[in-house]
């Protein structure tokens, strides 16, 4: 599937499509600058949020700005995320890929743990097959890998799902180049989801591996810049060059920084969303990219 010709009267109108695209397994082209559904819960990421109405335009607003490829997770609520996604956009417009997660479970607010047992996994593409009200999920994500049940057997599960066709590709989140190479010999892996923004690099070696072998790269908490965005700071100055916000210069650096990228900036708020979906206009050049990168 060839994405469309990109006329400047659609970029004007939906500017993440000046955001490039990744093919997703190598077979389904998605604008690289996504959206995260994660911050469309309550606080502490569980239960509903404080106005699903606003979340509800949200979402169909980052559509309408070039989006199509939403990030979310059955833990995000927990289930809240999933069944917002539907209400606001099901029947979903052709080209839509959404992508959610399983392996963690939730407890109480800002409470994570891992369960990656396969029968539970299995449990959980169920649930979200039915909350998203598809038959295939476009990119399901090992949310953790669970260190109490042996990494095989969580691979091997996600294999099971792809070759059923409950989904189309398999992602990681949160592993490091040995486990990545692990389980490329259990199942095709499609993206990998690390921590990464210009505050936090740790995730360098396995972001090169993912460019290497045409793996997405799916940059969580991606606003982040620290220090780095004080006043008078890098990202300050050139936020004062290109006529940017540092958000929006965070967000390119992402972008530019390799082209396997996938930034998922979340919100709840369409404002804020607007500005995040700008950052695919914001053009970097050498000498910024380099100032920011050696900060």
């Amino acid at each position: 599937m060839t994405p469309p010709t990109i006329r400047a009267s659609d970029v004007a109108d939906r500017p993440v499509l000046r955001s490039g695209t990744f093919a997703l397994g190598g077979e389904q082209p998605v604008h690289r600058l996504g959206f995260g559904a994660m911050r469309i819960t309550g606080p502490g990421i569980w239960g509903p949020p404080a106005d699903p109405d606003e979340c509800i335009r949200v979402l169909r607003r980052a559509v309408d700005l070039g989006v199509d490829l939403i990030d979310t997770a059955d833990s995000y609520g927990p289930t809240v995320s999933e069944e917002l996604i539907h209400r606001a956009l099901h029947p979903y417009p052709e080209g839509l890929a959404i992508a959610t997660k399983a392996g963690l479970v939730r407890t109480g607010p800002d409470a994570w743990h891992p369960v990656g047992r396969p029968e539970y996994l299995r449990q959980e593409c169920e649930l979200s097959l039915r909350r998203l009200g598809v038959d295939t999920i476009d990119l399901f994500q090992l949310h953790r890998v669970d260190p109490a049940v042996p990494a095989a057997d969580q691979f091997g599960l996600l294999a099971d799902l792809r070759a059923e066709g409950k989904v189309r590709f398999v992602g990681l989140s949160e592993v490091d180049v040995q486990t990545l190479q692990a389980a490329r010999t259990v199942v095709p892996i499609a993206t990998v989801q690390n921590r990464y923004n210009l505050a936090d690099r740790s995730s360098e070696e396995i972001l090169d591996r993912c460019e290497a072998e045409d793996i997405g790269f799916i940059p969580w908490f991606p606003l982040a810049a620290g220090d780095l965005a004080r006043p008078g700071g890098p990202v300050d100055a050139v936020a004062s060059e290109t006529g940017a916000t540092p958000s929006q210069v965070a967000l390119a650096w992402l972008l530019r920084r390799s082209p396997v990228m996938l930034p998922i900036p979340g919100t709840s708020s369409v404002d804020h969303l607007q500005e995040n979906c700008g950052a695919a206009l914001v053009e970097l050049d050498d000498t910024q990219m380099d100032r920011i990168s050696a900060a």
